[in-house]
């Protein structure tokens, strides 16, 4: 079991970047799709650890890697496509945040100091990865009904509000992201520096 958990993880690693290829070839349904299996195998990866406790060292690092490729990698390549700066502003503030973490993780690492996670459900980090995830798969499913669905469309009012929805969804979703992603880095802020008061 721990190795197909470990395999899981992996499989993300590999679409977030078979991602960035499909993108730039503008096969958006192989990347709605590749996007899809890879949140689910997210979610299946820690059911399973957990419940067959098949947690590993390498398990964990793999994760955390994977889950940071694939978000980061596919927000990039919406940024190139989209161009947009109600899109473009929240994805470079989240990963900007993920730089910050990592590097208070890092130094509080050389000081054999391990950061808190919240282990509640509904932790932000819990919320931002969802929503993250959810805006996501909003935006792919806009770009492959526009460009893949677009000239086979009879129904241009339907057309227009599924596109509508989606878009709506995939903005909401975004900066509900950016707001719980701000305080997840609050909360380490302050647990980094509560820390940092036991090594003064």
């Amino acid at each position: 079991m721990k190795f197909f958990v470990n395999f899981l993880s992996s499989f993300r690693i590999f679409a977030s970047f078979a991602i960035v290829g499909t993108m730039m070839c503008d096969k958006y349904l192989a990347t709605f799709i590749l996007f899809l299996l890879a949140a689910l195998s997210d979610f299946f990866d820690g059911y399973l650890a957990r419940k067959y406790n098949a947690c590993t060292k390498l398990g964990l690092v793999l994760d955390s890697v994977a889950d940071k490729f694939l978000i980061v990698n596919t927000y990039i390549m919406l940024c190139l496509i989209m161009q947009r700066w109600f899109i473009i502003i929240p994805i470079i503030v989240m990963i900007a945040r993920e730089l910050y973490v990592s590097g208070l993780r890092e130094f509080m690492g050389t000081q054999k100091i391990t950061l808190a996670h919240p282990k509640t459900r509904l932790a932000p980090g819990k919320i931002k990865a969802t929503m993250q995830m959810i805006s996501i798969i909003a935006f792919l499913g806009c770009l492959w009904i526009s460009v893949s669905l677009g000239g086979a469309i009879t129904n241009l009012n339907l057309f227009v509000y599924t596109l509508s929805i989606l878009f709506n969804v995939g903005i909401f979703s975004l900066w509900f992201a950016l707001a719980t992603s701000i305080w997840s880095a609050a909360q380490y802020t302050v647990d980094f520096a509560n820390q940092l008061k036991k090594i003064k």
